[in-house]
């Protein structure tokens, strides 16, 4: 069985055929979208507000990881030219989602990996890294039941978000330790 072949018959697990529960997961995938606006949209307008250099700052990180893993994924995609599962599949896959755009990686599952990932580099704490994943996991579990990408597609996508979060967090600490070098240099 190669791995094409595994994606696929993993994918006839988590896909099926339409049901009640499709609405769900539609919502749960396009709240996606809003998500990975509004969270670093949200703590930049509270940094501000309050004067939170720090929190403005990580909102800033946040919103670079997410630009990266979005700009990432769409060059990946015109590269790879990956077919939906759906697509590709008719006789095996329900489409349940309109998208027609090419499949790998999830851009779903890249901007919402890289919003957790910001999210627990900055707050490490349970109660924030559990949640965070917890909810890229369902979205990213969305986009195989709706049989718009294989679990490679997904899991590619949650390893270029966290990455992009990753090299954000990195240069931000990078940058803050070059700047504060600087300011303590004599003149």
């Amino acid at each position: 069985m190669n791995a094409q072949s595994l994606d696929l018959r993993l994918l006839e697990k988590f896909n099926g055929p339409p049901s009640g529960a499709d609405a769900t997961w539609k919502n749960i995938s396009g709240s996606a979208l809003y998500t990975v606006v509004v969270v670093p949209i949200g703590m930049l307008t509270t940094g501000l507000a309050t004067h939170n250099h720090d929190l403005t700052t990580k909102s800033l990180e946040a919103c670079s990881s997410v630009l990266l893993a979005e700009t990432f994924s769409i060059v990946i995609k015109q590269t790879t030219k990956r077919e939906r599962p759906y697509l590709a599949h008719p006789d095996l896959i329900y489409g349940k989602t309109g998208a027609t755009d090419y499949s790998f990686p999830s851009g779903h599952a890249s901007v919402v990996f890289a919003t957790a990932t910001s999210l627990s580099l900055s707050y490490p704490k349970w109660y924030i890294i559990v949640p965070s994943y917890a909810y890229a996991a369902t979205v990213g579990y969305s986009r195989m039941y709706l049989g718009a990408h294989y679990p490679s597609d997904v899991l590619g996508g949650a390893i270029l978000g966290a990455g992009t979060a990753y090299l954000s967090w990195k240069m931000q600490k990078l940058f803050d330790k070059n700047y504060h070098k600087q300011i303590a240099m004599p003149k």
